[in-house]
């Protein structure tokens, strides 16, 4: 992001723009770890690539540690190394992004996500 970025205000920016600032801010502290919340939900696909590119480029640089929350699995296994399936509040699977895409998983709950997911694709 330029310098001009601080003085436009949101509703002027493009939702990856909005994306980056955030993540800007979040980094400003130099946390190691990142909570991301839905990172690229409301994005569309050019835009999703271009967060994730940047998100990837930062953890590498900064050696962060990612804490993901996401309904999209194939983002959450392209960005995660290891997952965590919840259902209620509560954990009910705990499994690697291979495991994952190899639909090596023995909860139920987990098994129907992934129908319920047909397709998606590592991105």
């Amino acid at each position: 992001l330029g310098k001009g970025f601080r003085f436009r205000y949101a509703h002027q920016l493009s939702g990856g723009q909005r994306q980056r600032v955030a993540i800007a801010r979040a980094l400003i502290l130099e946390p190691s770890i990142l909570l991301l919340d839905e990172p690229t939900s409301a994005l569309d696909a050019s835009v999703q690539a271009e967060v994730l590119n940047l998100l990837e480029e930062v953890r590498r640089r900064r050696k962060l540690t990612f804490l993901m929350v996401s309904h999209d699995l194939a983002i959450i296994t392209h960005m995660c190394e290891r997952l965590m399936v919840m259902q209620n509040g509560e954990a009910v699977e705990t499994l690697t992004a291979s495991q994952l895409i190899g639909h090596r998983v023995s909860e139920d709950y987990t098994r129907n996500l992934l129908r319920a997911s047909e397709g998606f694709v590592r991105a």
